[in-house]
């Protein structure tokens, strides 16, 4: 086996372990290590995708799950924008194509961002709070060293939505 190939798998199994200590920023950046190694390695870009869900989830606007992050969106991302991301993600998250650990959790996250945020009156709302929270400039994580990661082409660029291009 190729040298490299054996360290992406290596890269691969630690990001597995770090992610059922649910260390998922840990594990999104050895699986992204992995994909970097070894592009081609099975069902890698389909963990990194997943890892990142689970690390954008972490993101918190006081107690408030940014869902515009879970999506890979910007707020202010139009209703088209929405509705494509959020298909590309459930094709690449659906639990039926996507055998990675965790990738039930995260679809489920991406369709629960959806169902919020595809209604106008609940998207509405939410904005209304998340605005409201933003403005007295109050945002948390779980983890002190969260950082959000982006689904394959999406990139952010705000104090509270910071993405990394994979």
């Amino acid at each position: 086996m190729e040298p490299k190939k054996e360290e992406a798998l290596r890269a691969k199994d630690n990001a597995e372990k770090l992610f059922a200590e649910k260390d998922f920023v840990g594990a999104k950046n050895f699986a992204l290590k992995a994909q970097i190694l070894y592009p081609e390695l099975e069902g890698i870009s389909q963990m990194v995708a997943t890892f990142e869900v689970y690390t954008a989830s972490e993101v918190k606007i006081n107690g408030e799950i940014d869902f515009y992050s879970i999506l890979g969106l910007e707020p202010f991302a139009d209703k088209a924008t929405l509705k494509k991301q959020y298909r590309k993600m459930a094709v690449l998250l659906h639990p039926d194509k996507n055998k990675t650990v965790g990738a039930d959790g995260a679809f489920k996250l991406v369709s629960e961002a959806w169902t919020l945020l595809s209604d106008s009156h609940k998207r509405s709302s939410y904005d209304l709070r998340i605005n409201k929270k933003l403005s007295s400039g109050v945002v948390q994580t779980n983890s002190s060293s969260v950082h959000t990661g982006g689904v394959t082409g999406c990139s952010k660029s705000s104090v509270s939505h910071t993405r990394l291009d994979t």
